[in-house]
C-alpha cells in the first residue's frame, strides 16, 4: 500500500470553515479485506488551529461516500452524541485519538457489502466542520479465501506432547471468539472430541502418525464459508520393527526369522530393515553388540561369499538413530559333512576296545561294521557291547569285543547325517587273534620276537589304523541339495 501526503485546497460547502491550505489528510490509496476478516487503515490529519474558534480537540467522523446528505450517519465517530449507521455499528472503529491527530480506522468482521469509498471529517463542538473531500479511502471487500496457519515447535517426537496452534491471518484479536475451530486427522483418534474445538491442540504423536495428514478448519461468525489448512506430520521416532531377510534367496523371506540353515561353501546375503525416522544407521555384529564393539559390516546388507563351519553362531543387526537403537539376532547354522576322527583301539584284558568320534551339522549318528555285521546304538551280547552318546554337533561311540576274533575281519566306524556319510576303518593283521594275547595300542607284545616283532613294528606296531574318507558315499539328499 502507498502512503499519499496531500495538502488540500478543499471545495468548502456552505456552512463549512473557510478554505485554508493548512488542512492535510494522510491515508493509503486503498484497502482490501476479505469477508469475516479485519483490516486496520493508518491515518493522520492536520488542520490550521488559527481557524478554529472553538477550544479543545475536534471530533472525528468517517462517512461513506454517496450516502444521502439528509440525516447522514457516520460509519465511525468519536462523538458519542452521534448515531452510527446500523450496519457498521461495532465493526467500524476509530482507534486513533484526535489529540494525536490520529484518524486510523479499524474494520472487523468485514462484509462484501462494505465495499465502497469513505471520507474523513473533523468537527468542532459548535458543529463547525471540515470534510477532506479531495482524499477518499477506497475499500475492496471479497469472499473469504485466506487459509489458516498451523504453528508448532519442530521436530515432532514420538511420545512427547506438542502444542499446535491454528490461527487465521487477518482476523482481529478481539474477534477470536467469533472464529470456530475444528481439527481433523487420523492422529487424533485417541483424543477427547472436546479438545478438537480449540485453536490450540495438544498432540502426543506416535510412530504410526508419521506421514499422516492433520487439518485445521476455521469458520468465521456471519459467514457460511469454511477455510482450512492441511499439513503432513513429520514424526521422529527410534528404530522399531527390525527384520532380517535372506536377500540371496528368490523369495527373500525366512521361514524362521530366528535361524537360517546353509550348506558349507555356499554364499549368503542377509538384508536388515528397520522402521525409523530419521532413517537408522544399520550395522552387523557377531554375537551380541557389546558396548563399543566393532561391527563386521556397516551396511544394511551382509555378504558372506563362502560360508564356513566356523561362521556358525549368532549374527546381530543393530539399527540406531539420534532417538535410540534396537537390534535383532539371527542364528546361522551351517550344514557340513561329518568330520570323523580316526578310530582308536587298544587291548584291555581279554578284549579289544575301540572308540570313534565325529562332528557334523546336522549332528551325525555313529555305527560300527565288523565284517558284514552292523553294530549300532546302545546294545550288547556275549561277544560285543556298543555304547553311543551325543552332545551338540558331536557324536561318540565305543565298541568292546571279547572272545575269539578272526583277525582277517574288517572293522570300521561310520558316521552319517541327513546329507553325507563317512567311514574310517581298522585292519586287524593276520595271525593276531584275541585268545591268549594282550596288547596295548603302540606296544609290541612280548610273545612276538625277532624278525616277526620288527616286521610288526614296521607295519604300525600291533594294529594298523588307517582312515579312509568315503566322501563319495553320499545320501540322496546330498545329491539333491538341502531341502
Amino acid at each position: 500500500m502507498r502512503w499519499v501526503w496531500m495538502t488540500l485546497s478543499p471545495r468548502v460547502p456552505a456552512g463549512s470553515l473557510q478554505e485554508d491550505p493548512g488542512y492535510e489528510l494522510r491515508v493509503q490509496d486503498s484497502a482490501t479485506v476479505q469477508e469475516g476478516l479485519c483490516v486496520q487503515v493508518p491515518c493522520s490529519f492536520s488542520y490550521p488551529w488559527s481557524s478554529w474558534s472553538s477550544p479543545g480537540m475536534p471530533y472525528m467522523n468517517w462517512f461513506r461516500v454517496g450516502d444521502s446528505s439528509y440525516r447522514r450517519y457516520p460509519v465511525a465517530t468519536n462523538d458519542r452524541r452521534k448515531t452510527v449507521k446500523t450496519e457498521t455499528q461495532g465493526r467500524f472503529l476509530l482507534v486513533g485519538n484526535s489529540r494525536d491527530n490520529n484518524c486510523s480506522l479499524r474494520i472487523r468482521e468485514a462484509r462484501t457489502s462494505d465495499q465502497g469509498a469513505y471520507e474523513f471529517q473533523v468537527e468542532t463542538g459548535d458543529y463547525r466542520k471540515y470534510t477532506y473531500e479531495d482524499k477518499h479511502l477506497p475499500l475492496s471487500s471479497s469472499a473469504l479465501t485466506q487459509k489458516p496457519d498451523i504453528h508448532f515447535l519442530e521436530p515432532l517426537k514420538s511420545g512427547h506432547p506438542t502444542n499446535l496452534t491454528c490461527s487465521l491471518p487477518g482476523s482481529c484479536e478481539e474477534g477470536r471468539s467469533l472464529a470456530f475451530f475444528s481439527w481433523v486427522g487420523g492422529s487424533l483418534d485417541s483424543l477427547d472430541p472436546g479438545t478438537l474445538r480449540s485453536s490450540v491442540l495438544t498432540l502426543i504423536p506416535r510412530p504410526r502418525d508419521h506421514g499422516s495428514n492433520l487439518t485445521c478448519q476455521v469458520q468465521l461468525s456471519g459467514t457460511q464459508r469454511t477455510v482450512e489448512r492441511t499439513i503432513r506430520l513429520n514424526v521422529s521416532y527410534a528404530p522399531q520393527s527390525l527384520t532380517i531377510s535372506n536377500c540371496s534367496d528368490v523369495t527373500g523371506t525366512l521361514q524362521n526369522t530366528s535361524s537360517i540353515l546353509i550348506r558349507e561353501g555356499q554364499a549368503l546375503r542377509l538384508c536388515c530393515d528397520a522402521d525409523s525416522n530419521p532413517p537408522a544407521e544399520l550395522s552387523w555384529f557377531r554375537g551380541s553388540p557389546a558396548l563399543n564393539a566393532t561391527p563386521i559390516c556397516k551396511s544394511p546388507i551382509l555378504d558372506l561369499p563362502q560360508v564356513g563351519a566356523e561362521e556358525e553362531g549368532d549374527l546381530t543387526c543393530q539399527a540406531q538413530n539420534w532417538l535410540g537403537f534396537q537390534h535383532i539376532s539371527l542364528h546361522l547354522s551351517v550344514l557340513y559333512a561329518p568330520w570323523l576322527l580316526p578310530p582308536s583301539c587298544s587291548w584291555e584284558g581279554e578284549g579289544l576296545h575301540c572308540h570313534c568320534s565325529s562332528r557334523a551339522q546336522p549332528a551325525p549318528t555313529l555305527c560300527w561294521r565288523l565284517g558284514e555285521g552292523l553294530l549300532e546304538g546302545n546294545h550288547s551280547n556275549a561277544s560285543w557291547t556298543v555304547t553311543s552318546s551325543s552332545a551338540g554337533p558331536w557324536a561318540n561311540s565305543s565298541l568292546s569285543l571279547s572272545g575269539p576274533l578272526d583277525s582277517s575281519l574288517r572293522l570300521s566306524c561310520e558316521a552319517r547325517n541327513a546329507h553325507w556319510s563317512q567311514s574310517a576303518a581298522v585292519l586287524l593283521l593276520p595271525g593276531l587273534g584275541l585268545s591268549g594275547s594282550r596288547r596295548v595300542e603302540g606296544t609290541v607284545p612280548a610273545a612276538l620276537g625277532g624278525a616277526g616283532a620288527m616286521a610288526l613294528v614296521s607295519l604300525t606296531l600291533c594294529l594298523l589304523f588307517f582312515w579312509s574318507a568315503e566322501r563319495g558315499h553320499s545320501s540322496p539328499e546330498m545329491q539333491s541339495g538341502v531341502q
